[in-house]
């Protein structure tokens, strides 16, 4: 093999005439000259455009480390005049346009993202993080189409999930049929979700057939509008989310009064309840289940808010038509209750019960939003230093909408 075959090679430059390769104190430098076969290209969309101005002096780009050594590629590039972008630089075929990196020194960086900590990539191939952020949203934008991420989307789950302190939000949206994270933005209102379908498009939207979601009004709303065939269903994880709060509540109400009238006793073992009245039943420690006897015998209020939310649990593990007819006595139950946050519940339930009904009967649940939610979760730990929401976007893009790169020289 020639010498010019093997640089090509240690640093996947492709088909580029190799003219000189020299050390510099601890750097290897490798100057090669762009293929003009045709002529300069755009360095945006490709074309072959004339002149602009020539070159004003070598250019440089990181590439993969040689051994132990930084390794760089220089070439001289001009600018041309490209009739829809304007002036800008000529195109080159080993790195994207606007990147100081080679092509496969940020599809390394960015397998790594995915693998490893911040530290680890950050010292193993010697950036800082925030470049690692800026490579994610060009390996991203490179290898996320949309048309592909969109095609056959039939069942859908839409939810959100908070990022960072200051009520930073995320709505995420997932494919029912792959477990694919379909699209992803930064945002908590109806603007965003609309964003999304208008993304869709009309002939894709007339193709949901099914949505989950948490019953957020700026959910639903963008759904019927953009979607009007799709069914909607409440997700059954959020519903009982709503009975757990409220007996959350009863005990803190039960605490204050046992608080307000000094008896300090009751009080603090009412405090202490929490996980007693708020965990699964079927899940309760041998000593959480006496302190749940206890609250029977002390509070029965407080005890029928605990039975009212396992019963609301029980309606989305039963078969269709038994689940109908618990529901209808768990609402008349609620209502009646004289537990005024129950009270409140019913009715919520009532304002949701079609959705209900259609979870019910498909068996459609947001479990696949919740679990991808988790592993994003786990990813902005590594996505600490971003200064947008940007990065950590392509990241979750990459790592788990089907479209993840390969190492330098691999194939997928």
């Amino acid at each position: 093999m020639r010498r010019d075959g093997v640089w090509r090679g240690a640093l996947v430059l492709g088909n580029v005439k190799i003219l000189e390769v020299r050390q510099e104190t601890d750097v290897v430098v490798c100057r090669v000259e762009p293929p003009r076969r045709r002529g300069p290209r755009c360095g945006r969309c490709g074309k072959v455009c004339p002149w602009y101005d020539p070159a004003r002096g070598p250019r440089r780009w990181r590439a993969l480390d040689v051994g132990c050594r930084r390794a760089w590629v220089e070439a001289e590039v001009g600018r041309v005049s490209c009739p829809e972008h304007g002036v800008v630089v000529e195109g080159v075929p080993w790195a994207w346009h606007g990147s100081g990196f080679t092509r496969s020194f940020e599809e390394q960086v960015a397998w790594l993202a995915m693998e490893c900590s911040k530290t680890a990539v950050g010292n193993l191939m010697r950036i800082s993080w925030r470049s690692v952020g800026n490579i994610l949203e060009r390996v991203a934008r490179r290898l996320v189409k949309p048309r592909q991420m969109f095609a056959n989307l039939r069942r859908i789950g839409i939810d959100e999930i908070s990022y960072r302190r200051g009520q930073r939000y995320l709505v995420v949206v997932i494919d029912h049929d792959t477990g694919r994270l379909v699209w992803a933005a930064d945002g908590r209102d109806s603007a965003t979700v609309g964003r999304f379908f208008r993304l869709l498009g009309p002939r894709r939207c007339r193709r949901i057939t099914e949505v989950s979601a948490d019953g957020a009004t700026w959910i639903t709303g963008q759904v019927r509008r953009h979607c009007p065939q799709a069914v909607i269903a409440l997700d059954p994880f959020h519903a009982v989310q709503w009975a757990t709060n409220a007996v959350d509540q009863v005990r803190r109400e039960v605490w204050n009064q046992a608080r307000h009238a000094g008896h300090r006793g009751l009080a603090r073992a009412i405090k202490r309840s929490r996980w007693a009245l708020t965990k699964n039943a079927e899940d309760l420690t041998p000593k959480q289940e006496e302190r749940l006897a206890w609250i029977e015998e002390v509070n029965q209020p407080l005890f029928r808010a605990h039975l009212l939310k396992e019963h609301l649990r029980l309606v989305f593990q039963l078969p269709f038509e038994e689940a109908l007819d618990l529901l209808v006595e768990w609402v008349e139950w609620a209502l009646y209750s004289e537990i005024e946050p129950f009270e409140k519940l019913g009715l919520t339930i009532v304002n949701h019960i079609e959705a209900i009904v259609i979870t019910l009967e498909r068996h459609l649940s947001n479990a696949i939003v919740e679990a991808l939610n988790t592993r994003i979760r786990l990813l902005t730990r590594r996505a600490f230093g971003f200064h947008s929401a940007a990065p950590l976007i392509a990241l979750a893009t990459l790592s788990f909408g089907g479209q993840r790169p390969a190492l330098p020289g691999r194939t997928v």
